[in-house]
């Protein structure tokens, strides 16, 4: 399994990249936020050859409009992964299913040629019955063994820790498996969907 870290804006913008083969960044959250430290995190990965993805924090409503803020904030190229972080927030609201696949639903249409998981805790996951949609694959987040989450669901990406920084193993035998995958896109595979809602 490969090691990677998660970063937000609470982490600095040069970090340790030794036997780290990618890093995913907290690039937006709702319609407003942006990560301050953003393209210097991102520029630290890109020295370094990592794969690089972007997460944009969902809130409840307006999932077009996140889409867009999404974005236009963040420094994406070939090869980079998008992330959609589906989770409670702090006072416990959290997005419907349904913004959820909306969001997905027009990342992919806006981004086809990108690879876009689904980043859930596992209490998140467990409340969904473990059969939500997670696009091109699922970022587990479980405190547990790295590598062992406590879910049926196949994943590809399980973060085991946030302390002292978010920690990752993802599901590939090598850094070439991991490029080749991030650098595939995937078919369109997205439930039917009323075209309004986009």
């Amino acid at each position: 399994m490969l090691h990677g870290l998660d970063l937000s804006a609470y982490q600095p913008t040069s970090y340790p990249t030794d036997n780290v083969a990618f890093v995913f960044l907290q690039a937006t959250e709702g319609r407003t936020y942006t990560n301050p430290r953003l393209e210097a995190q991102a520029r630290t990965a890109r020295l370094a050859h990592l794969v690089t993805g972007f997460c944009h924090f969902l809130l409840p409503g307006h999932p077009a409009t996140q889409v867009h803020h999404f974005l236009s904030r963040i420094p994406d190229q070939d090869g980079d992964v998008l992330i959609v972080d589906w989770e409670a927030t702090a006072d416990g609201r959290r997005a419907t299913s349904q913004d959820k696949d909306r969001f997905i639903r027009r990342l992919k249409k806006l981004r086809p040629r990108r690879r876009i998981l689904l980043y859930a805790t596992y209490d998140t996951w467990s409340q969904t019955n473990s059969g939500a949609y997670d696009a091109d694959g699922l970022w587990i987040a479980d405190h547990t063994t790295p590598g062992a989450p406590r879910i049926q669901s196949h994943w590809l990406f399980h973060q085991y820790t946030r302390y002292p920084c978010g920690k990752s193993v993802a599901r590939f035998d090598d850094v070439q498996a991991l490029l080749h995958w991030a650098t595939t896109p995937g078919p369109l595979a997205v439930p039917p969907t009323n075209p309004r809602a986009l």
